[in-house]
């Protein structure tokens, strides 16, 4: 349910997606934790996370139906602007796994669990207005910002994915990080700017523009797989939230296993977001499609279009890498898995490419093939890949460190 209104939820974008399955996450975990002694509370663990609804342990709860009642009310809040067409799919699938589950417990039993679900989720509600991107799809583009004027700066696309011309959430990387360790993370270095043919800065979109002309079938089959553009999927952050589901289920996981992985993904995802965002206006660097038409081929376009913001690092690697590390950590290196998150979508005429499923050997080929697809689709340089590999496992590893085992 959360994929499906964070795909059919209007003005979404990734980084506002991210956010949610953030929150969405953490409320999963924090409504059953207390049921489980060998596990942790992220209260006190989390930036300003401080305190939330007291567990009595003197009085019954029933875990199944706390979850139920967090989840359905955290969604509906964070995602507020949703359809009521939306509400009613959330209300109908809570009422379903109410009902099965509590047919044989006594009302008061019900009642609570009920009601502790939802105070758990309305309590970190209120904690995410504090974080600075409450309501951030109302101000997807700053039309006020003056765009930083120096040699290599980004530019407006004019082939593009967006409409707008002005960049998505250029303050998004001021948000409050979940995990305190990653708020003071070192910057990446950029390579300096030269156009001269030859330089360290010139071979990046060289590299670019020499791949574009030999892309294989294989590579544009990729390309447009991890496309996941938030008018029609349910959005990058969205595609590795997917892939806790498809591990868990594989590992036939238990409630609270599956419930700390969600929020280990949810977490490290958004947070991925913030540090990438805060470079990306940091740095505001070029994409191929100014600096090749520029300085290597006039008439070149890429495969795929120009997200509306600035490049480096690649926001795709470095959320792809970071859920890939939460993943490895609970399930190892080796994990064989399919990824059919755009099964039977309709082929793409215009690239004459179809929607081709993905088998993986491990997690971090799929991370791999994430960073690489934005290489082939011509919108991405090896840097901009390379460094949001490595940035992303950096933040993972502050989220899985976070003391969730006693």
């Amino acid at each position: 349910m959360a994929l499906y209104i964070t795909r059919y939820t209007p003005s979404n974008s990734p980084t506002f997606a991210s956010r949610a399955f953030g929150y969405i996450g953490l409320t999963l975990y924090e409504s059953i934790v207390e049921g489980y002694p060998e596990y942790n509370s992220m209260k006190g663990q989390l930036n300003g996370l401080d305190s939330l609804p007291a567990f009595r342990d003197q009085e019954s709860l029933d875990w199944v139906l706390a979850l139920n009642a967090g989840q359905s009310e955290i969604i509906k809040k964070i995602y507020l602007q949703t359809s009521d067409e939306n509400k009613i799919k959330i209300d109908s699938l809570e009422k379903v796994i109410h009902d099965q589950f509590s047919e044989n417990l006594d009302n008061e039993t019900v009642t609570r669990s009920v009601s502790y679900g939802k105070a758990i989720a309305n309590a970190i509600f209120e904690w995410s207005k504090t974080d600075g991107g409450h309501r951030g799809y109302l101000q997807n583009f700053d039309k006020s910002m003056v765009h930083p004027e120096r040699p290599g700066s980004w530019k407006p696309p004019l082939f593009a994915q967006s409409f707008s011309h002005h960049p998505l959430h250029p303050h998004w990387g001021k948000n409050r990080t979940f995990a305190p360790a990653n708020t003071s993370l070192e910057e990446p270095k950029v390579i300096p700017y030269d156009t001269t043919p030859g330089s360290p800065y010139y071979k990046q979109f060289e590299a670019v523009y020499l791949k574009d002309l030999d892309l294989t079938q294989p590579e544009k089959e990729a390309a447009i797989w991890w496309g996941d553009d938030p008018d029609v999927s349910f959005t990058p952050p969205g595609h590795s939230y997917y892939f806790a589901t498809i591990a868990a289920e594989k590992n036939n996981e238990s409630l609270i296993a599956s419930a700390a992985l969600y929020a280990k993904m949810g977490m490290a995802v958004a947070d991925a977001f913030i540090k990438c965002w805060k470079w990306k206006y940091q740095f505001f660097t070029e994409r191929p499609n100014t600096f090749i038409p520029k300085y290597i081929d006039e008439e070149w376009e890429s495969f795929w279009p120009d997200p509306p913001f600035p490049s480096f690092p690649s926001g795709h690697a470095i959320q792809a890498a970071a859920a890939a590390t939460v993943l490895e950590d609970t399930y190892g290196k080796d994990f064989v898995f399919t990824d059919k998150a755009h099964e039977n979508r309709e082929r793409d005429e215009f690239r004459d490419t179809d929607f081709v499923i993905r088998t993986f050997n491990s997690f971090w080929e799929a991370a791999q093939e994430t960073a690489d697809s934005r290489f082939y689709g011509g919108i991405h340089t090896p840097l901009d890949n390379e460094v949001g590999l490595d940035e992303g496992v950096k933040i993972a590893h502050n989220i899985n460190s976070l003391n969730w085992k006693k």
